[in-house]
């Protein structure tokens, strides 16, 4: 919704404001009767729908068309204002006057300013002077798409920018492209094109030569017999493992220089090596490979990490050899050395990663200000203090098991990503983000209120993190459409850090652009060692069965479990999570114990956890 139309919103709001104000007023008691300064969305349209129960042409007024856009809702004996979405990623607030039913727009601003107010209560004195961050003009030179389809496919739209404004201008795209091929190099091996190549006229008699010298080969040459030619030509390995291969990479630049397109640039710079080495940043929790899940900070990030080790370092290695490159990926998973080990393997510096041939933990120590190290686990809210210390500890460790920069780095969760943002910074490598998960969106209002959770969560630290870490990553995964920009009627994670206000710190007027190209969807995929099929019996390890039946099925065991499945034909309905608040498997509990229709179908089994509170941190 551009500038024009949201005025032309808001005038007919106030309009409709002039002409019924009787019937404004109504809606308008209602929801301060609800008593509280910040309504959600849920709480604007049960309020509206309540009565337009009662009176039935208010569902057809500006005003049902605005609460219906809303989010949310900020209000005093004197305001009410409006945080509306009427489009993913686009929002623009109104503020009404409740005396004079006057109505105009506001600033985001503004907006975060009275939600400041109403928060502080003067519990936190109001700082005129507030830093205020506005991350927009710092945003990247490339365009932004502008459509929602778009979200979370930065790869596919970039490719299409690329394609177009590469080759816009007769022989600069093509330079370009040219000078690309020429910087790439592993170790002291020149790869794709050397100097005997200097223009792209060069580079397309080579092309030309190359291909009339490949029609005279079998397709299976490999490329050590093709070596001498090709290098003479101004080719270095990296092309192929075999004439065919050669053949082909070398016709998808061809039809690249000749006719550029989105699927031909991607199909082409997928062929270019690039990728030998990766760092994965994982600081916080027990990072382990044997008794460590369960453990607090400890559970789906690090399954995830190394199933995404194992699978990254295959794919790398398919690629090397289609490449025709005799090269070993590398790939080190960094996380913190705890001493106090408590029986895990968590006090070892290098820890090879089962399953994969160069792929290892690396643990690195927290230490204090004063140089002595931290011998305890800490929890994830508390690793602020240690991060830069950290970050340099750990890239003199990485640097000297890689013998050099890697070529990626990944960062994992809040504390991941500021050691991600540090180390790309100062080693000048391409940096990744996978959040995992947000803490702001989990806890209601919690950068309103983030001095009421401080002292244990300092989320202050974290959401800072967060926005510069987001800003400053070349590309982000997320695993849904949902998790970056929501529906057309919720708000998705990241686009929650658009805008929003810590009062007393700072407030944020432009934090995260959803629609910006380096988001990237990827969803997690599954271990088939794990998951497979039920019709591969032979993979199944029938030996467990009876140690499974009677784990679920049996007789309680006093202090390890609680309650009994009366009725074991019936299917289960299982979850597995750790017993934190924020997973609401209390909530999952009671809503199974009202649903007579559930509870006679499915049996509910639960695995969270110690059941004696002495054996529980």
């Amino acid at each position: 919704m551009n500038a024009k139309n949201r005025q032309e919103f808001v005038n007919s709001l106030d309009t409709y404001l002039s002409d019924n104000h009787s019937q404004a007023h109504l809606v308008f008691h209602h929801y301060l009767g609800v008593g509280r300064d910040f309504l959600l969305r849920s709480d604007l349209l049960d309020g509206f729908n309540t009565l337009c129960e009662a009176d039935n042409t208010l569902g057809n007024t500006a005003l049902s068309v605005i609460i219906n856009a809303s989010q949310e809702a900020a209000l005093d004996a004197n305001w009410f204002c409006l945080a509306v979405r009427r489009r993913i990623g686009h929002w623009f607030y109104v503020r009404i006057h409740l005396k004079t039913m006057d109505v105009e727009q506001i600033s985001n601003s503004e907006f975060l300013r009275f939600k400041e107010q109403l928060a502080s209560k003067n519990q936190v004195a109001q700082d005129e002077w507030m830093l205020e961050v506005d991350l927009e003009p710092f945003s990247r030179e490339y365009k932004k798409p502008s459509e929602p389809r778009f979200i979370g496919q930065g790869a596919d739209y970039l490719c299409r920018r690329l394609s177009s404004e590469l080759f816009d201008r007769s022989g600069i795209g093509a330079q370009k492209l040219m000078n690309f091929l020429q910087v790439h190099s592993y170790q002291d091996q020149q790869l794709m094109l050397n100097t005997g190549i200097h223009v792209v006229e060069d580079l397309l008699l080579a092309l030309a030569s190359a291909d009339d010298y490949l029609k005279t080969m079998k397709p299976d040459t490999d490329w050590a017999l093709l070596e001498k030619e090709l290098r003479g030509l101004g080719f270095e390995p990296g092309w192929g493992c075999d004439a065919a291969r050669v053949s082909e990479t070398m016709q998808l630049l061809l039809d690249l220089l000749e006719a550029p397109s989105p699927d031909a640039l991607e199909a082409f710079i997928s062929r270019v090596p690039m990728i030998f080495s990766v760092a994965i940043m994982s600081p916080h929790g027990w990072f382990g490979q044997a008794d460590v899940l369960g453990r607090p900070d400890t559970g789906g990030q690090v399954v995830y990490i190394l199933d995404q080790v194992r699978a990254l370092e295959g794919d790398i290695k398919q690629r090397l050899k289609d490449q025709g490159l005799d090269i070993e990926p590398k790939i080190l998973v960094l996380t913190r050395l705890i001493p106090e080990a408590e029986g895990t393997s968590c006090d070892q510096r290098l820890e090879p990663i089962a399953g994969s041939r160069n792929a290892a933990i690396l643990r690195v120590p927290f230490r204090a200000e004063n140089g002595e190290l931290v011998p305890q686990w800490i929890s994830r809210f508390e690793v602020w203090p240690y991060m830069e210390r950290f970050t340099l500890d750990a890239e003199r460790e990485i640097l000297a098991e890689l013998g050099g920069r890697p070529d990626l780095i990944v960062g994992n969760y809040s504390d991941g990503n500021l050691v991600a943002s540090l180390m790309a910074t100062r080693l000048d490598v391409t940096q990744c983000n996978i959040a995992h998960a947000l803490e702001k969106t989990k806890y209601l209002y919690s950068d309103l209120f983030w001095h009421d959770n401080e002292e244990q969560y300092h989320f202050s630290c974290q959401f800072s993190v967060d926005l510069l870490a987001m800003n400053m990553a070349d590309f982000i995964i997320a695993s849904t459409y949902q998790e970056i920009a929501g529906t057309e009627e919720s708000i998705g994670q990241y686009e929650a850090h658009q805008a929003f206000t810590l009062p007393g710190l700072y407030r944020v007027v432009d934090g995260i652009n959803v629609y910006d190209p380096k988001f990237n969807i990827v969803s997690p995929g599954a271990d088939d060692t794990v998951y497979f099929s039920y019709a591969e019996e032979q993979r199944r390890l029938r030996h467990l069965e009876p140690e499974l039946e009677e784990l679920v099925y049996g007789k309680p065991v006093a202090g390890a479990s609680r309650g009994h499945i009366v009725d074991p034909d019936k299917p289960l309905l299982f979850t597995m999570a750790r017993m934190d608040r924020i997973k609401n498997i209390t909530g999952l509990v009671e809503w199974f114990g009202q649903s007579d229709a559930l509870r006679k179908e499915t049996n509910l089994l639960i695995a969270s956890g110690y059941i004696d509170p002495d054996r529980s941190s």
